[in-house]
Formats: C-alpha cells, sequence, structure tokens
C-alpha cells in the first residue's frame, strides 16, 4: 500500500498583510509561510495509516521558497518519501488549480493507492483541488472526510456533512481523498528530530506538465479597515445606559 499526502503552504494570516503594487496580490516578498492546516491533517492521517497499516507514505509538494523545510518536516513526522516540484519563484501565487496538473503528472510516476490532501487551503477556498485531481487522474474522489480506514482494494471514508450528520461511504482505491480532520491530533515534533535532518537532500523534479488555468481572477485587493469598529462606554451605569439609548436612536433601532 503507498500513500501520497500533498502538502501546501498558506501565508501566516496572523501577520501584518499588505497589498502588493498592482493591488491584485498580497505582498509576498517578507509574508511568513506556514504548512496549510488542512494539509496538515492530511499528512498525520498518513502517517497514522501508516503505523496502522505499514504502509508506505510519500509526501510531496509544489512550492518555491519554504518547499524543502516544508518536507523535512514531513520526513520528521514519519513520512518515507518526499518530493519536491519546483515551480519558480515568478509562480509562487498561483493557486491550488493552477499546480494540479503538475501534481496529476507526479502522482502518475509515484502511482500510489490513496491520495490525501486537506479538503482546503488559502487558495483554495471552495475544495477544488481533491475533486480535479479526481478528474484528471480518472480515480474516485471524496472530499470533507474525518476517518480513513484502509481495507483490501478498498477505503472506508466517513464524509461530513452539517447538522452532525455523517455518511460512510466506500471507493474502490486507487482514490483521491479531501480530509477535514485525522483521528488524532497533529503530533508535534522536537527541535532535535528536525535539526538531524538539515544536511538531508531533498528530491526534487522539474515539472514536464504546464500550469492549469486559474479560472478565478483577482481584480483587486484591499486590507479591511479595522479602525473604528467599537466605542468604550465609560462613565457611571446611569452615563453609560444613556449613551447606549443614543447610539440605537442614531442607527434607527429605537
Amino acid at each position: 500500500m503507498h500513500i501520497a499526502a500533498i502538502l501546501r503552504l498558506n501565508p501566516v494570516l496572523t501577520e501584518e498583510l499588505e497589498v502588493d503594487e498592482d493591488g491584485r496580490d498580497i505582498d509576498r516578498e517578507w509574508i511568513g509561510l506556514e504548512l496549510n492546516p488542512f494539509d496538515d491533517q492530511a499528512l498525520e492521517q498518513a502517517v497514522l495509516l501508516k503505523e496502522a497499516t505499514g504502509a508506505k507514505v510519500t509526501a510531496l509538494a509544489a512550492e518555491a521558497e519554504g518547499g524543502e523545510r516544508l518536507l523535512k518536516t514531513a520526513l520528521a513526522r514519519g513520512v518515507d518519501e518526499v518530493l519536491l516540484i519546483e515551480v519558480g519563484e515568478e509562480n509562487v501565487q498561483l493557486s491550488s488549480r493552477a499546480r494540479a496538473p503538475l501534481f496529476q503528472e507526479a502522482l502518475e510516476g509515484l502511482a500510489p493507492d490513496l491520495v490525501l490532501t486537506g479538503v482546503l487551503s488559502t487558495d483554495d477556498i471552495y475544495g477544488e483541488l481533491a475533486p480535479q485531481l479526481g478528474a484528471l487522474l480518472d480515480w474516485p474522489q471524496v472530499s470533507a472526510v474525518s476517518n480513513v480506514a484502509l481495507g483490501d482494494g478498498v477505503a472506508t471514508l466517513q464524509q461530513e456533512y452539517s447538522g452532525g450528520i455523517s455518511a460512510r461511504i466506500e471507493v474502490q482505491l486507487p482514490a483521491v481523498v479531501g480530509l477535514q480532520a485525522a483521528t488524532q491530533p497533529p503530533r508535534y515534533v522536537a527541535g532535535s528530530k528536525l535539526r538531524d535532518l538539515l544536511k538531508v537532500e531533498v528530491p526534487t523534479v522539474e515539472p514536464g506538465a504546464d500550469f492549469g488555468a486559474d479560472l478565478a481572477d483577482a481584480t483587486e485587493l484591499e486590507v479591511p479597515d479595522t479602525s473604528g469598529g467599537a466605542e468604550m462606554l465609560t462613565g457611571d451605569a446611569e452615563a453609560v445606559a444613556a449613551r447606549i439609548h443614543e447610539i440605537l436612536v442614531e442607527r434607527g433601532l429605537v
């Protein structure tokens, strides 16, 4: 059994974001990057399946800056092999949709039985990557999955719906899964383990496939104005109550 986990880097959204000069993307020169939280869940689920079944796990990424460190962290987490698809700094802003043909090409070479990736990312807010890969590879695909069990040529998946409802789905392998949550929280990796992997050479490959088309094109980005969002009321209870009444009157609520 061979499992492939697709990992993507996202901007650190807790940092201050700035819009670039043309107003169509964030300024990526100084922004920090981190593993997409949903891909983190997919990576953990892949390692859990390895521990349960003895499967081989390969982690792959299509990144420019930060890709090697990302995959070394995956090695520290317990994957067996890694592969970095080189995309070039000029393509760093391309979405998961645009990178899907590169993942398809790499996966056809790896020939895994199961592909796990996060159900969403900041550049894939509609969850396109998993179903698109399923279509490109002509494999079954299921998203919003929270549990994966492997059998003889099949995977049994728990798919989540709204209202606390879930369904158990059995698919033939090979298949693509968009994971929402692993069955256990992602494990902690000690810094010493990462340091041991600093000198490890990450295998890279130049893609032969062309980037896909980004059907959605940002026309304008704007940092939201967070000033004036709240008014602090001071004074005694009578003064605060009077000011609350004034605000309600001003807004036509009373």
